[in-house]
């Protein structure tokens, strides 16, 4: 058995800058077969460094308070989800998730995937606009030793990190 407190558990930030409060729950406890992150979004934060799919994981957004807006597939359709719902994203389904700049507040939001408390970074793609073919693409995204992300086009092979 593990119990920890919101508040005892430390902040871990996304490497592109995109929020100032995410804490890795299952961290904490030691998961090995879940990934929980408790996160408190401001207006203009996102959970993630953009349009992303998991292939090895399933992910499950809950907003506790305020609204959190959410793109999904490749035609970014965009789903609100307000205090008390509920989204799920299946393995393979291109989602991100943020809370406009606009917004008269932020949002506190669990993200919760299985299996697996890590990723298997070879089963994640991004969608970001390639420096080589000027256009948006699909890039195997990958975490650097210095913790930083690094995208791969898939069509041409330019590599860079933001």
């Amino acid at each position: 058995m593990e119990r920890v407190a919101i508040d005892d558990v430390d902040v871990v930030t996304n490497p592109m800058g995109v929020h100032d409060l995410r804490k890795p729950v299952s961290r904490a406890l030691g998961t090995d077969h879940v990934a929980m992150n408790y996160f408190e979004l401001a207006p203009g934060d996102a959970f993630s460094g953009g349009l992303h799919t998991h292939g090895d994981q399933e992910e499950i957004f809950y907003v506790l308070s305020g609204t959190a807006t959410f793109e999904v597939g490749r035609e970014r359709e965009r789903v609100e989800v307000g205090a008390g719902e509920l989204i799920r994203f299946a393995p393979g389904e291109f989602q991100s998730g943020f809370v406009p700049e606009d917004a008269d507040e932020g949002a506190v939001a669990w993200a919760v995937g299985a299996p697996g408390a890590g990723h298997d970074w070879d089963r994640i793609e991004s969608i970001v606009e390639c420096r080589d073919c000027g256009e948006e693409r699909v890039h195997d995204t990958e975490l650097t030793d210095e913790g930083r992300f690094r995208f791969s086009c898939t069509d041409c092979g330019t590599s860079f990190s933001p």
